[in-house]
């Protein structure tokens, strides 16, 4: 129990050096080009490291698959309530689809890895990406109020690194290669990094938050979707579920 305390403790220890950078450096870390590090240099290589280290099957399918049909099914659901709570499009739009993302880069990676391991990176690797995939089409859509096309929001995610990172590591997976230990302990190290730079990413923009105003009513009921409704649903589907305990 205290290795397990103490290995969540050290995640949140680089999300606090996030904090403490813009605490004593302001200005002088921009976010904006820690952003583009992360995403265009080191997911990748988080993305590919994951995704090879073992051979892909079934159950790793099914972790992103379930991910997706939960989050789907509550997003249907959430868009039809909303309209009945919420008169305003903007409000309307945050209520159906914030409750629904969440952190799985950085901090559902980091996590998996100080409870189960780095037996959970291909789990987690995969449910970035479709969670991902929800953000950049899904997301984007309902907060843009429509303004982006669905084939706009399609196009969005074909932008995105990890993206192609995945469907060639899949590929490499699917045909056998087999990665020299030089390479692995290289993709290894940019794999870390990116965990290191998402985490303190995190803690730059939980800094940069600044509220103003709070509308009651629509927090509420987004911390309920989030911390509540959705982790209980998919606890009750994924107990019935036939799946690998990691999932």
């Amino acid at each position: 129990m205290l290795s397990l305390l103490l290995s969540l403790l050290s995640v949140y220890f680089f999300v606090l050096l996030g904090v403490l950078s813009k605490v004593f450096f302001k200005e002088k870390i921009d976010a904006k080009t820690v952003t583009l590090l992360s995403v265009y240099f080191f997911q990748p290589f988080l993305t590919f490291w994951g995704l090879t280290k073992r051979p892909f099957d079934t159950s790793l399918i099914s972790a992103p698959i379930w991910y997706l049909g939960i989050v789907l099914t509550l997003l249907v659901f959430l868009y039809f309530l909303g309209r009945v709570l919420f008169e305003d499009r903007k409000k309307r739009s945050v209520f159906t689809i914030a409750g629904l993302i969440g952190n799985t880069g950085n901090l559902g990676i980091p996590l998996g890895i100080a409870v189960f391991g780095e037996v959970s990176i291909p789990y987690t690797t995969l449910i970035n990406i479709a969670n991902v995939f929800v953000v950049y089409t899904f997301g984007t859509y309902f907060y843009s109020r429509g303004s982006f096309s669905a084939k706009e929001s399609l196009l969005n995610v074909v932008k995105i690194p990890i993206l192609w990172a995945a469907v060639f590591a899949i590929a490499v997976n699917l045909a056998g290669i087999k990665i020299p230990s030089s390479i692995e302990e290289s993709l290894k190290m940019g794999a870390y990094a990116s965990i290191v730079i998402q985490l303190m990413l995190f803690g730059i923009y939980l800094y940069s938050v600044k509220v103003k105003s709070i509308d009651l009513k629509l927090t509420v009921w987004t911390v309920f979707i989030k911390f509540i409704l959705l982790p209980g649903v998919t606890f009750l589907v994924l107990t019935f579920a036939p799946l690998d305990p990691l999932v």
